[in-house]
């Protein structure tokens, strides 16, 4: 499974949207992403768990969690990269980074932060209640 392997992406502009606002948002995993994930996985070294193999498309799926703060994973889930390997084409097709719809919103427009988590414009009640929630429970 070593070789070079080439990037392409399901759809590359959402892809990069998602992306943006990883490095908008949370610098440190997006630090991560570029600086030593995606080295790894071009040398053929693919990280994260295994979550579907397809013998006759000969792909693998799998799904990378990203560092991220424990409040932020509390509220909104972990940062995770979807992505296949194409085995014999040596191709990495990058599918999406989650949550998505969060990181689609923050790219559109600039969220808001509250008690040093990002909320969602859409949910925000639902997302200041959880905070909440979860302060309590650390008190």
């Amino acid at each position: 499974m070593k070789g070079n392997y080439i990037f392409e992406y399901f759809d590359e502009i959402k892809f990069k949207k998602c992306e943006r606002s990883l490095k908008k948002y949370n610098m440190f995993a997006f630090k991560k992403l570029i600086f030593e994930f995606y080295p790894k996985m071009k040398e053929g070294e693919f990280l994260g768990d295994i979550v579907s193999t397809d013998e006759e498309k000969n792909t693998v799926s799998y799904e990378l969690t990203l560092p991220a703060d424990e409040l932020f994973t509390k509220v909104h889930g972990e940062i995770v990269l979807h992505y296949d390997i194409y085995t014999n084409k040596n191709i990495i097709l990058l599918k999406s980074i989650s949550p998505e719809e969060l990181f689609l919103e923050g790219h559109a427009t600039e969220l808001n932060a509250y008690k040093g988590v990002m909320i969602s414009k859409e949910n925000a009640d639902k997302d200041m209640f959880k905070i909440n929630l979860l302060d309590l429970l650390n008190k």
